[in-house]
């Protein structure tokens, strides 16, 4: 097989090609993007309030350590 001596010119254009339509695919990557940031937004925002259940389980360890120092039946 016979070599090719290739040019810088030659390479100059074989990197453009390979370049070639990359900005487009960045506007659609970057778009993707944008959608994953609105539903994490929305979920962030169903989440304020909510109590984590270690939070909820902290609370209920310290409310029972009142009731046992105020020695007050608990219902449970």
């Amino acid at each position: 097989m016979k070599e090719k001596n290739i040019t810088i010119d030659d390479l100059a254009m074989m990197v453009k090609r390979g370049f070639d339509g990359v900005d487009k695919q960045l506007v659609k990557i970057n778009q993707r993007f944008d959608r994953v940031d609105l539903r994490f937004d929305r979920v962030e925002k169903k989440m304020e309030g909510i109590v984590y259940r270690f939070e909820l389980q902290k609370l209920e360890d310290r409310v029972k350590e009142l009731e046992d120092l105020l020695a007050m039946p608990t219902k449970r």
